[in-house]
């Protein structure tokens, strides 16, 4: 059985959306796309690839699909793990409207029976079943504890605006940090995987 992992650039405040470049997403009027650009370094690469050469098959929301289907068959590369895995392993996209996916292997989950359809990919895989970027899709993960590690690739920048991996009212989660390092540029990257619902009490008592 796969491991659903997420793999996520995020900035100190949060913010999720649109960290390749100015144009990757501007709804809700986002005018900060392309924050990650002054902070790729050698250091990110190297986890980058890490990651990408443990995935079995990759879950995208529709949006990201259509992104990374406009730039990675121009950017082929099949020694390459990032480039050869998004154009070569099966790819599977959360949509309901989505019907004849170009860019395979692909195949599109029903969206009105989320969550049994991944259930049904976890059990068939071997290796990490991937979400890159996706925010809704990883919201819609998170909120139903089927999210198994998380990969918080956290940029030194803050923007005060955009969209945010943990809205407001989701789970309350308690997490066990995995793994952690820094990057030469100051990204720092932290691994978690979920340890069930958020504890409280007080401190000092």
């Amino acid at each position: 059985m796969a491991e659903l992992t997420l793999t996520t650039f995020v900035t100190l405040d949060g913010v999720m959306q649109a960290p390749g470049g100015p144009d990757e997403d501007r709804s809700d009027g986002f005018e900060y796309g392309g924050w990650v650009a002054p902070y790729v370094d050698e250091g990110m690469g190297e986890f980058i690839t890490e990651v990408f050469g443990r995935a079995g098959a990759f879950l995208l929301g529709r949006r990201t699909y259509e992104i990374f289907a406009g730039y990675w068959p121009e950017h082929d590369d099949s020694a390459d793990p990032v480039a050869g895995g998004l154009n070569r392993l099966p790819k599977y996209v959360a949509s309901t409207t989505l019907e004849d996916p170009a860019w395979g292997p692909a195949t599109v989950l029903d969206g009105e029976n989320l969550q049994s359809e991944i259930v049904r990919v976890k059990d068939a895989l071997e290796g990490e079943l991937q979400v890159h970027g996706s925010g809704q899709l990883a919201q819609w993960l998170l909120a139903r504890d089927l999210v198994d590690e998380i990969n918080l690739m956290v940029f030194p920048v803050a923007l005060g605006a955009g969209r945010r991996l943990f809205p407001t009212g989701g789970l309350p989660t308690a997490y066990e940090l995995t793994a952690s390092r820094t990057t030469p540029a100051g990204t720092a990257i932290h691994t978690y995987r979920p340890t069930g619902r958020a504890s409280f009490g007080t401190v000092g008592s």
